[in-house]
């Protein structure tokens, strides 16, 4: 049976809209008052980036599972994903300040870094879940580039720092693997998991 719609457990536009783009419908299941959301994306010491982006993945997953059932909300699947960037075995989250966010445009400044986005959808007690690796270059950046790009206020709240669909696509020489996974959401991956939760996608 093809459930009508799905949960969102993200507070992110972008995925909102690539889901759009593949024509699901979904409704936002948020956290509420008292979750502290932000401890899920705490780094454990020598976490490799792979092993970090699944775990919270799995993490929000869980919550947004216990979520649903506490607000008594209709049965559907819940679909979480998590974005990081890596440079090797680094993880760059999301900067705390312009000065944070300034430091890791200079560090990706003429180097290829990875963007991993974990998805995971839950129907049941069926869980499916995947990882979308991309490679993103960015070109040698000037200071007056760094500065003008963050005071764009578009780092704000990006991990590592950029917006791939935003100011920062001038700044890039070379990307290769998923675009909408570098957004935040892998449009193949995602269409694959949907389909073997009972979507027609």
């Amino acid at each position: 049976m093809n459930p009508p719609f799905i949960y969102l457990a993200s507070q992110s536009p972008r995925r909102a809209q690539l889901l759009d783009q593949l024509g699901v419908a979904h409704q936002l299941l948020l956290a509420q008052p008292g979750e502290d959301a932000e401890a899920l994306e705490a780094v454990l010491p020598r976490e490799a980036p792979a092993a970090y982006v699944q775990r919270v993945t799995a993490l929000k997953l869980d919550a947004a599972v216990a979520r649903q059932r506490a607000l008594g909300l209709p049965p559907a699947p819940i679909l979480c994903a998590d974005t990081t960037v890596a440079l090797g075995r680094s993880i760059l989250g999301k900067p705390e300040d312009d000065a944070d966010a300034a430091r890791m445009l200079r560090l990706l400044s003429g180097a290829t870094h990875r963007v991993l986005t974990a998805v995971a959808v839950q129907h049941g007690r069926r869980r499916h879940a995947a990882l979308s690796v991309s490679r993103v270059r960015f070109a040698t950046l000037t200071p007056a580039q760094v500065k003008a790009y963050v005071a764009s206020g578009e780092p704000r709240g990006k991990a590592g720092a950029y917006a791939v669909q935003g100011r920062a696509a001038a700044l890039i020489e070379h990307l290769s693997g998923s675009y909408s996974g570098i957004m935040g959401l892998p449009m193949f991956e995602t269409a694959q998991l949907l389909r073997r939760s009972g979507l027609t996608v």
